[in-house]
């Protein structure tokens, strides 16, 4: 499918807005608003080009995530380039889902080679129709990352849109999910403040309300704010990144949310290579991420 072009500097108050109007009863009837139907998506793509890794930005964010300053990127740093391409998706009227309440279950990030500061990348995202779940549909965010012409960095999110009026795939088995058996617990204890969600918010431009104060999280059926999957996953790669080569895929299955403030245990092993890690909550094991980092 052909792409559409995101130009300018995205994200911000408008992008947010963009993203809730859809769930606003009579405000998602109007045009340019009013989402199309599941049944009739095909497919959509949005694409960022000539894009920089600009070294204060890319401080700023391996500051919040715990990842040293170098002269290549993080592992997950692309993600938040790609962000705005998958908010324009799920804002654009074709997208037959509001952006708010889509659930991030799923991320797989492969990485050709290290990423240097200062590159200057092309960036495209898609997503195809949904596919079946137990408990509604999944879509998969597609992200392809070329310098040069060449293919660097790839990741596929997976979203799920809760019911059943969200399936459209009726025949064959629900997906399962990715399954990472025998993962880790217990470990090393952090402690994640509060403001987590808002400083976070602030390096990736990822304002879901629900990360973002007590009220907010509240008004989207949450006790109080959690972390963003996205730093779960980056924080738990800054943990290990000194041990993995540069071309590597990792991929997570995000759990139980984690609630701000609260405490979390890492713990990781290695065998021959590959890394299985998890985040838990050290009171009673239950998992809030599993993953597994595999050379590419």
């Amino acid at each position: 499918m052909e792409a559409k072009q995101l130009s300018g500097t995205p994200g911000g108050l408008s992008t947010l807005l963009k993203a809730a109007l859809p769930v606003v009863p009579g405000v998602n009837q109007l045009p340019g608003v009013k989402k199309s139907s599941a049944k009739t998506f095909t497919g959509l793509s949005y694409a960022r080009t000539g894009v920089e890794a600009n070294r204060s930005a890319v401080d700023a964010y391996a500051a919040v995530c715990a990842f040293p300053r170098k002269d290549t990127v993080p592992l997950p740093y692309p993600h938040m380039l790609a962000f705005p391409l998958h908010m324009a998706i799920m804002s654009d009227p074709a997208f037959p889902y509001p952006a708010i309440g889509m659930v991030h279950l799923e991320n797989t990030i492969t990485a050709r080679r290290a990423i240097g500061v200062g590159e200057v990348l092309d960036l495209t995202t898609a997503v195809a129709v949904p596919r079946a779940h137990a408990k509604g549909a999944l879509l998969d965010f597609v992200t392809t990352v070329t310098s040069g012409g060449d293919v660097v960095w790839e990741s596929t999110s997976t979203y799920l849109r809760r019911g059943a009026s969200a399936v459209r795939v009726p025949d064959g088995e629900p997906d399962a999910g990715l399954v990472i058996a025998d993962a880790p617990t217990g470990g090393v204890e952090w402690r994640l403040p509060a403001d987590l969600g808002r400083t976070y918010a602030g390096v990736s431009g990822d304002h879901n309300p629900i990360h973002l104060y007590p009220l907010t999280a509240k008004a989207l059926g949450f006790k109080r704010q959690i972390a963003h999957g996205m730093w779960t996953k980056a924080r738990s790669i800054a943990a290990i990144e000194n041990r993995l080569p540069d071309a590597v895929t990792v991929e997570v299955a995000f759990k139980k949310p984690v609630f701000l403030p609260g405490t979390v245990a890492f713990a990781d092993r290695g065998d021959a290579g590959v890394h299985t890690f998890s985040l838990t909550n050290p009171k009673d094991g239950s998992p809030h991420l599993v993953g597994r980092a595999t050379p590419a």
